[in-house]
């Protein structure tokens, strides 16, 4: 069986950035307008008023200071509040296409690699723009990658299921080089009005190259030593949104056809999940958490983090150990732990372990053991 390495990674960064005070002086502005005109209703105790958000609620709540996106304008307008995204025409590159054809860039940089020797290209992230043709053919086109090319949809976990899924075509045999690719605009998917959630997303892409050991010239490559995927049904983080929406014309914009999450069950049901998942991966392959130097977390919320980090590894934590990007960036679905990744590797000497871990809708877990070649 051919033993699998990730070799390169890349991470785009969109041009735009908000930071928390911007969103909460728009969300704001909206809670003053929508109250204003329901001042009626809400006298009569028919309508709950609805109450300012504010920077502190954000950070506590989630971690979240700034997030980027690939276009502001619209988000911050109370009249608005969503990204206008022109249309593109169907000839030219598509917007998750370019986000993802400039990460990959940087991780085919980073692996020493053309375009031209990958074998299959992966999209794999929460949302995809279009049901088809697929966005990896796109890229697969853009960049000139040989063979064959699929989007995945699995959410927050996307990009390591993507993972697993590139090692067992290298394993087999199907590929030697694989390219995975994760473009969240998940800025279009934000319920700008909802107090709960319109903080909690930016946007971004990242990408790994993954491919036979044996091949790899690369001075980053880590060994991958063992992987693991769960799934377990939740409708507890939901989006209704899909090509069935417009067959129900009074309903196709109500609000559950954005991002929407019941949080205090989430927190509830996916940790217990999440520790067990760690533990018999952890088990089966004979390692502890203090064996590793880092762990590379999925970047959803601040508050969750620190309890699987306390969990695995206690209190005594030094700074590095689960490296948050999140602050910066905000939750950025599948993207957040390949960010952690890129950004929080090279100091990493041969044989030091990491272990690479996402988790979200679904509910999903997807966790890899990685080692310094």
């Amino acid at each position: 069986m051919n033993k699998v390495v990730i070799s390169g990674s890349g991470l785009f960064t969109p041009p735009h950035g908000i930071a928390n005070a911007e969103l909460v002086d728009s969300y704001n502005a909206y809670v003053d307008i929508f109250n204003s005109e329901n001042a009626g209703l809400i006298a009569q105790g028919h309508l709950a008023p609805l109450s300012y958000s504010s920077s502190e609620f954000i950070e506590k709540a989630s971690g979240i200071k700034h997030r980027y996106v690939m276009v502001k304008e619209g988000i911050l307008d109370p009249e608005v509040m969503m990204p206008l995204i022109p249309e593109r025409s169907a000839d030219s590159l598509s917007m998750q296409a370019e986000m993802g054809v400039a990460a990959a860039r940087m991780a085919l940089d980073e692996a020493k690699l053309e375009a031209g020797q990958i074998d299959l290209v992966i999209v794999a992230c929460a949302y995809t723009q279009r049901a088809y043709p697929a966005v990896a053919i796109e890229i697969q086109r853009a960049l000139g990658t040989r063979g064959f090319a699929y989007d995945m949809l699995v959410a927050c976990s996307s990009a390591t299921f993507a993972m697993v899924s590139a090692m067992n075509a290298i394993e087999s045999g199907t590929a030697a080089r694989v390219l995975v690719i994760n473009p969240e605009i998940c800025s279009a998917q934000v319920n700008y009005r909802d107090r709960d959630s319109h903080f909690i997303f930016g946007d971004v892409a990242t990408a790994v190259v993954l491919e036979q050991e044996a091949l790899t010239r690369s001075p980053q490559a880590f060994r991958v030593l063992g992987s693991r995927c769960f799934t377990h049904y939740s409708g507890n983080i939901r989006s209704n949104f899909g090509f069935l929406n417009r067959c129900d014309p009074a309903n196709a914009h109500n609000g559950d056809k954005l991002f929407h999450q019941q949080g205090r069950k989430v927190f509830k049901e996916l940790l217990p999940l999440i520790y067990q998942h760690l533990e018999r991966q952890l088990g089966d392959a004979g390692l502890e958490p203090k064996d590793f130097k880092r762990l590379w977390l999925h970047q959803a919320n601040i508050n969750m983090n620190q309890f699987v980090v306390k969990k695995l590894l206690g209190d005594a934590l030094a700074p590095l150990q689960a490296p948050v990007v999140l602050d910066e960036y905000a939750n950025t679905a599948s993207a957040g732990s390949v960010i952690a990744f890129h950004k929080y590797k090279h100091d990493f000497a041969a044989g030091d372990l990491g272990l690479l871990c996402s988790f979200g809708a679904g509910y999903s877990i997807g966790s890899l053991i990685l080692q310094k070649c």
